[in-house]
């Protein structure tokens, strides 16, 4: 299993869990400790910092909350089984499993390295094209009164707006 932090640019972390461990709130907050110092060294020019992850209860935790906030933090809210508002899901990973598909791995760590390997191999564009396409799938739910396209989910439709309007401001 692993965590995957990206933005417009590319990677910024990829965190991977040794065989048999789990995500809790204090692997979490240990994940956001190392993103927080990865963006200080690949994306400095960054001051401000809006991720938006899933509402699995590391992620939604009290601690992890609080940690968030100590890092000064704005995390945008993800509306629950919206898989096609996760730019992850909706971008990155059919890709990637397209590209590693009909490859077999001797070890976890050779399945590391392909992994590595393949989210820097397929340059900036194609993560820009995800932001983009998140915004677009933003920009539908508004559209549709908060309804998602394919009535996955009823999200807020002044939470979303909000959302977009973030979005499209660091997109800028």
């Amino acid at each position: 299993m692993w965590t995957v932090f990206w933005d417009r640019k590319g990677v910024i972390l990829l965190d991977f869990l040794e065989p048999g461990q789990t995500i809790n709130s204090d692997r979490y907050i240990a994940t956001l400790t190392k993103l927080k110092a990865r963006i200080s060294r690949v994306r400095p020019e960054k001051k401000t910092t809006f991720p938006l992850q899933h509402d699995a209860r590391p992620h939604t935790s009290l601690k992890t909350v609080e940690h968030t906030a100590n890092l000064g933090w704005t995390v945008f809210p993800h509306p629950p089984y919206s898989s096609d508002l996760a730019p992850s899901d909706f971008h990155l990973f059919g890709p990637m499993k397209d590209g590693l598909r009909g490859q077999h791995f001797p070890s976890n760590d050779a399945v590391v390295r392909a992994v590595k390997q393949w989210a820097t191999s397929v340059g900036a564009d194609f993560y820009e094209c995800g932001m983009l396409a998140l915004v677009h799938g933003w920009r539908k739910c508004i559209a549709n009164g908060g309804d998602y396209v394919e009535k996955l989910c009823f999200v807020a439709k002044n939470l979303l707006y909000q959302i977009v309007l973030l979005c499209s401001l660091y997109l800028l």
